[in-house]
């Protein structure tokens, strides 16, 4: 028997949304459609957020009840019009081709194939070995609370104002904060993730013990907050802002406003909160092109740093 079906028009697309009312996040009993409207309520932001860049997706093909698939290359027989980029993995060997978001009906159709979280490259596919996103992820211990969160983003804003950088910050989806700042696509991902790691350790000298930039997790403490540099490396991607988190609740990576982090909480952005708030505010995000940030300044504290003997952890293979 032919599985159920609705088509679903975006913009001058059409997609085919099968097992619509599938049960995606038995918590809520949102549904594979709830997803799809969910993704065409917010698109301009998460187009915004997945413009041509190589994206890796987490599906659930029988909802969060079900295996979670980490999938690179697209899944088969998507249509013509969804586009992609090839990207070479050196610990493979090989090549595999992934979803590179230009238009909102790619979005809805790799949801149709059962995809909930989106985890973008940051950087484009004109040039997949330049980013041109820098991307500072707090990311607490399993003993750190969100007050810590929040009391540490306030001394990351005070970093940021100092260099001069417009920071975007979301919230994870999970129990942290993303900060996401534009930069010329200049460098390669080894100078971005140096430069990523000696503004973390500014952060953590400023942050009054509350903060480690350890690499290993046995010598963190699990009451402090690790600012993830890390995430800046090769093939190393988080959740996109506006993307569904897979947890009970359909929690969503939310952009806020810096002057928000002090009083939300991670729950407050859902899957039902989130499409009213789009409406009413837009996307936090939409100006974030608008304000690129050399990072020079910081490649010359890794410098200082290193001089100093704190050298940087030999970075992970690539995929």
């Amino acid at each position: 028997m032919a599985s159920p079906f609705v088509e679903i028009e975006v913009d001058d697309r059409v997609v085919k949304v099968t097992n619509p009312d599938r049960v995606y996040f038995p918590m809520t009993g949102a549904t594979k459609l709830d997803l799809v409207e969910y993704y065409l309520a917010v698109g301009d932001g998460i187009v915004n957020a997945l413009r041509e860049r190589p994206c890796m997706l987490h599906r659930f093909p029988k909802g969060l009840e079900g295996d979670k698939v980490h999938q690179k290359r697209i899944p088969a027989g998507a249509p013509p019009w969804v586009e992609t980029v090839q990207l070479y993995f050196p610990r493979w060997g090989r090549t595999a081709d992934e979803l590179c978001v230009t238009e909102l009906a790619q979005v809805i159709w790799a949801t149709q194939m059962s995809t909930v979280e989106f985890h973008p490259w940051n950087s484009r596919r004109a040039d997949t070995e330049k980013p041109d996103e820098w991307r500072i992820d707090l990311d607490p211990g399993p003993e750190c609370d969100w007050a810590t969160v929040q009391r540490v983003a306030g001394v990351t804003r005070e970093v940021l104002d100092e260099l001069g950088a417009v920071g975007f910050p979301k919230t994870s989806g999970g129990s942290g904060l993303h900060i996401y700042v534009r930069i010329p696509p200049d460098h390669g991902f080894q100078d971005v993730r140096r430069a990523a790691l000696a503004f973390a350790r500014e952060v953590e000298r400023r942050a009054g013990g509350e903060v480690t930039t350890a690499w290993w997790r046995k010598d963190r403490d699990p009451s402090q907050l690790f600012v993830d540099y890390n995430q800046n490396a090769r093939d190393h991607t988080i959740a996109a802002a506006y993307s569904v988190r897979g947890v009970a609740n359909g929690r969503v990576s939310a952009p806020v406003l810096w002057a928000e982090i002090p009083e939300c909480e991670p729950d407050d952005f859902t899957m039902d909160t989130m499409p009213e708030r789009f409406a009413e505010i837009g996307d936090l995000h939409a100006s974030i092109d608008d304000h690129p940030f050399d990072i020079a300044p910081l490649l010359a504290w890794a410098d200082r740093d290193e001089a100093a003997g704190e050298q940087a952890p030999v970075e992970p293979d690539a995929g």
